[in-house]
């Protein structure tokens, strides 16, 4: 679907993208629609910037900072660049990428957006594909369970969300916001089903043996692997 011409606006509270439609309120914060900007006027107001994690990973935020700010992650892999979770700013400036993967529904970002400029294929997890904050995108690809492509692993983990889906390249672990730093401690999130948030910890910390992790990309993180083990441990006990 081209999304040229298509209203889109971008909720300054959350930062969620609203593709096509003009609700009274946020679909994901509940925000009213006085505190919502056109895309246009919010790529105006805010950019996208990035600071390097490593030669092959980029961290991208938006600057100013935009509502519930959440970090997205390019990957440069073997033989395809990935784009993990997507900014919620559109920003042309941006280095092109082959696909845009999701940890799950809710960073959706301007993805419809880079999705048209580059080309990018979308793909998310299929059991978060139904909810309804996946209305007005188009994903080129769903998946069930984990799977590996150009070199970076996909581990399917539920929990938070029924798709969450974590990632692996080389020794990067990215978690996004299923565990959460807050005041020096980490967090389970706490939006979604504690039980099986639970679970899918100790699925993930299952799998960590598995790959050479060095580093884990957060939300609004990057940490060390055994700085981020020390403050995790006490979540799986």
């Amino acid at each position: 679907m081209d999304t040229e011409g298509i209203e889109q606006y971008v909720c300054q509270v959350c930062g969620y993208n609203m593709a096509g439609y003009h609700p009274v309120f946020c679909p994901f914060c509940g925000a009213t629609n006085d505190k919502f900007l056109s895309a246009c006027d919010n790529s105006a107001r805010h950019h996208v910037e990035g600071m390097h994690v490593n030669a092959q990973v980029t961290r991208f935020s938006t600057v100013p900072k935009l509502g519930y700010e959440h970090a997205a992650y390019r990957v440069e892999a073997e033989g395809a660049v990935f784009l993990i979770d997507c900014p919620s700013t559109f920003d042309r400036s941006l280095p092109g990428m082959d696909a845009i993967i999701f940890t799950h529904n809710h960073f959706l970002g301007a993805c419809n957006q880079y999705r048209d400029l580059f080309p990018a294929r979308l793909a998310i997890h299929e059991d978060d594909f139904h909810h309804d904050l996946c209305r007005g995108f188009t994903f080129d690809d769903l998946f069930l369970g984990s799977y590996c492509d150009h070199g970076l692993h996909a581990v399917h983990i539920g929990g938070h969300t029924p798709g969450f889906t974590c990632y692996f390249f080389r020794d990067v672990l990215f978690i996004c916001d299923y565990v959460m730093k807050e005041k020096g401690k980490m967090v389970l999130n706490p939006y979604g089903p504690p039980s099986a948030t639970h679970e899918g910890l100790a699925t993930l910390m299952g799998h960590i043996p598995d790959y050479p992790v060095s580093t884990v990309c957060g939300v609004d993180y990057v940490m060390d692997y055994p700085s981020w083990e020390e403050l995790v441990s006490p979540l799986i006990q």
